[in-house]
């Protein structure tokens, strides 16, 4: 019987399920466990051939008749925001943000509740527990943060346990890769719609990857003509793998 080590990935694919992106399309994926000393030598791999991680499963689209996921990175150095992205901007100046280890909390948990029951009501992780988050946040074998995004407190009394923080409006689940940073997930108070919070975290990832001094900030998966996904291709100039590699894109 052949030993393989925990090191040697090994890959699968899924069986055929329900398009969530595209009405009366079949999707698939193949996947690999990211665990083991490697695993972020593996994630960063992986994740400039397409890959995606989920916990400790790395995984990219499979689909046998459809090619319409794209893996979009903005390029961060060159990315100029539009108008729009500048209004968006200008109405968060009262958030900050705090970079933190990936330690799940009952705070957090509310505000994806919230972002659940309103946005993804209907999908895949409408059922997810408190142990569920937690179990998304903690199960990593690689470089991940917590990006905290807190309305500014006006209050500047502080208590005996330091300065209170401020009201919780979003949260990002991000990796740190040795080219980027790659959004794993992110969420957010529904309530405050005029702050297009989405947006204004991506312009935060864009902003902290040029600090970092990183090349890119991962987005996932582009899918032209997907309510959900289009928003990606907004962030120009950005690199689109294609069967020939990463293409850049300004428009």
């Amino acid at each position: 019987m052949t030993q393989h080590s925990r090191d040697t990935p090994q890959f699968y694919l899924t069986a055929p399920s329900p398009c969530p992106y595209l009405p009366g399309q079949e999707e698939r994926k193949v996947f690999t466990h990211l665990v083991g000393e490697r695993a972020g030598e593996l994630n960063n791999l992986l994740t400039h051939g397409g890959f995606r991680r989920s916990q400790s499963i790395a995984y990219r689209p499979a689909c046998e008749r459809c090619r319409a996921c794209v893996s979009v990175r903005v390029i961060a150095n060159e990315f100029r925001p539009t108008r729009n992205m500048r209004r968006v901007l200008d109405r968060n100046r009262d958030i900050e943000a705090e970079m933190r280890l990936a330690v799940p909390t009952s705070e957090q948990y509310s505000v994806f509740r919230a972002y659940l029951d309103a946005r993804h009501y209907d999908g895949g992780m409408a059922d997810m527990t408190v142990l569920d988050y937690a179990m998304m946040v903690e199960d990593s074998h690689v470089q991940t943060r917590l990006i905290e995004y807190r309305r500014r407190n006006s209050d500047a009394g502080a208590s005996v346990a330091g300065p209170r923080k401020g009201e919780l409006l979003a949260v990002a689940l991000t990796d740190v890769l040795k080219d980027g940073l790659s959004m794993v997930y992110s969420f957010y108070e529904p309530e405050p719609e005029h702050r297009s919070l989405g947006t204004f975290m991506i312009l935060d990832h864009i902003a902290r990857a040029r600090k970092m001094g990183l090349a890119y900030v991962y987005l996932g998966y582009w899918v032209r003509g997907s309510r959900k996904m289009d928003y990606k291709g907004r962030f120009l100039p950005q690199e689109r793998l294609a069967p020939e590699g990463w293409l850049r894109a300004d428009r």
